[in-house]
């Protein structure tokens, strides 16, 4: 959109122009940034307040992150449908509706009485609602804006994801701390009211000229296959990877998968899956019907390069922010409103970066700025790696999370709008359900590899410290290793005191140093681990184009 005219929708109708005022003109990006906002803080804040949720509701801490579980497989299992809705209803329409829905969910979550109520509140009316949101965030700024204005509106966007994500543990972190969990949602409902109040500045049209039906053998394939894939990286951490770790059991009956673990068969379902997705959404496209994913998308290489480039992004950040917390908060001290106030530097740089470097790319090539962010993101990490000791301060972590946050938002201003504006206008909403799978995706490789590894690393360091120079070998280790993850996936807070006091003096002091230690070199190790998946951030990032993408092109 230009600074004198006003973008032609696909009936002929207009969005809002500058000549109606700032506040309509930026409608559509602060409702959609406030959408994304509690999107993104949703999970993370409820990481923080999983040990007040389990006393508040007299639960566990496995069925807690069951409900946060549940979260991202219906969100990831429904987001490519999700998508497809702006193709089918009015965007004003479906911005409000999904809105509602959402702010029905989070005031459940927040009056819950016990934990069914909390997994239908929060995991499915929010999880449903959230799958419909996010991809739609994209649209409407797609259809709303052109040129610099969309840059500027996706770079907003960019920001308000990546501080979203790390501001979620400040924000619960502080409500737990000084009032209740509960609050966490309440502040949502209140968002989700400001979001409303904005919504009438969006487009009321629909992205399609023609009504279009929803692709029912499409949305269930896409639902199983994502599934499969999500449900099968969850049980990763638990089960492993490739081999078994443990017996798989299901309802009491335990279940032979041949000495492999679940997640390979999961994994592996959701991959046959997909590849029966896409040839059954060809042969819709032959037909000249609708396919909930066009099939030339795919064929798109700037697209396609896009969108795998982001969805290791999202693997990286995933996991940084996971750990980072993780030791913070288990390792150095942290309380959980200090851990957030030490993100801060990252959020904020991540905010300033994402807004203000969207015109760099009149200068320097978007390829040419994604890379460079990709550089600060590696050495910022590096330098998180030196610094990272038990007694480290918030002082200490400022520069390097300054320097990583600096680069996401550098990566996240270009690479979004490289990869929506590659693709034709009408296939905006199905470009923006590929996009948001892919990420959640991204999220939850990111989130089990890093987790998975930092616990083996841990729990490996303590048996190391613990054996000390006594011979064992690689497999008696790793029985070791396994038997400690169960203890202290087993174990309460009660009985892990009455273990203690059982100790010596010199016993609690030695095993406080070996715990200390194991718990440094876990977390450099992992931070090691990002650094080579930042890596592999820069090979992919070499397939993007290298110069500015027309909108138009396929």
């Amino acid at each position: 959109m230009t600074s004198d005219t006003s973008t032609t929708l696909l009936d002929g109708n207009t969005a809002p122009d500058r000549t109606e005022g700032r506040l309509a003109y930026w409608g559509p990006a602060i409702a959609v940034s406030l959408a994304m906002f509690i999107g993104v803080i949703d999970s993370t804040l409820m990481n923080v307040a999983i040990p007040a949720i389990v006393v508040d509701l007299d639960t566990t801490v496995p069925v807690v992150q069951g409900a946060i579980a549940f979260y991202a497989m219906v969100m990831a299992a429904l987001i490519l449908p999700g998508g497809k809705l702006s193709s089918m209803y009015g965007i004003r329409r479906l911005m409000t509706a999904t809105l509602i829905v959402y702010g029905i969910g989070t005031t459940l979550a927040a009056v819950s009485w016990n934990v069914a109520v909390l997994y239908v509140g929060w995991s499915l009316v929010e999880g449903a609602a959230a799958a419909v949101l996010l991809p739609l965030t994209f649209t409407v700024l797609l259809v709303s804006y052109e040129g610099a204005d969309r840059l500027k509106a996706l770079g907003i966007l960019a920001g308000v994801n990546a501080a979203g994500a790390a501001f979620g543990p400040l924000l619960g972190g502080a409500v737990t701390t000084f009032a209740s969990w509960r609050w966490g949602f309440g502040i949502e409902v209140v968002i989700v009211f400001v979001a409303l109040a904005f919504v009438r500045y969006l487009p009321g049209e629909r992205l399609s000229e023609t009504r279009v039906k929803l692709d029912v053998g499409g949305t269930v394939l896409s639902i199983l296959g994502t599934t499969a894939l999500v449900g099968g990286v969850l049980l990763a951490g638990r089960y492993g990877w490739l081999l078994a770790r443990r017996p798989f059991v299901v309802g009491g009956v335990q279940i032979d998968l041949f000495g492999m673990s679940p997640t390979v068969w999961l994994v592996g379902l959701g991959l046959v899956t997909f590849a029966a997705f896409v040839q059954y959404e060809r042969r819709i496209e032959q037909t000249g019907r609708s396919p909930l994913v066009p099939v030339h998308l795919l064929a798109n290489g700037s697209f396609t390069a896009g969108i795998v480039t982001n969805a290791v992004r999202s693997l990286v950040m995933a996991g940084f922010i996971f750990v980072v917390p993780v030791f913070l908060q288990s390792g150095a001290g942290y309380t959980a409103f200090e851990t957030g106030v030490a993100m801060l530097p990252f959020s904020i740089a991540t905010f300033v970066a994402s807004i203000f470097t969207t015109g760099w790319r009149r200068i320097v090539s978007p390829r040419a700025l994604v890379q460079a962010g990709i550089v600060l993101m590696g050495m910022g990490l590096l330098v998180l790696v030196s610094q990272t000791t038990i007694d480290v301060t918030i002082v200490q972590l400022a520069a390097p999370m300054t320097v990583i946050g600096f680069g996401l938002g550098l990566v996240m201003a270009q690479l979004i709008e490289m990869t929506l504006s590659a693709v034709e206008a009408t296939d905006s909403a199905a470009a923006s359900g590929v996009l948001n799978a892919t990420m959640m995706l991204g999220y939850s490789f990111g989130t089990a590899i890093v987790g998975t590894y930092l616990l083996r690393q841990f729990y490996g360091g303590v048996i190391d410290g613990v054996l000390g120079g006594t011979n064992v070998s690689a497999d008696e280790r790793n029985t070791l290793v396994e038997a400690l993850e169960q203890a202290a996936e087993t174990a309460t807070q009660e009985t892990q005191q009455n273990f203690l006091t059982q100790l010596s003096p010199e016993q609690r002091e030695l095993l406080a140093s070996v715990f200390e230690t194991a718990t440094v070199q876990a977390q450099r190790g992992t931070l090691l681990l990002l650094t080579l998946f930042v890596g592999f951030l820069l090979l992919t990032s070499t397939l993007l184009p290298s110069g500015e993408v027309d909108e138009r092109d396929t």
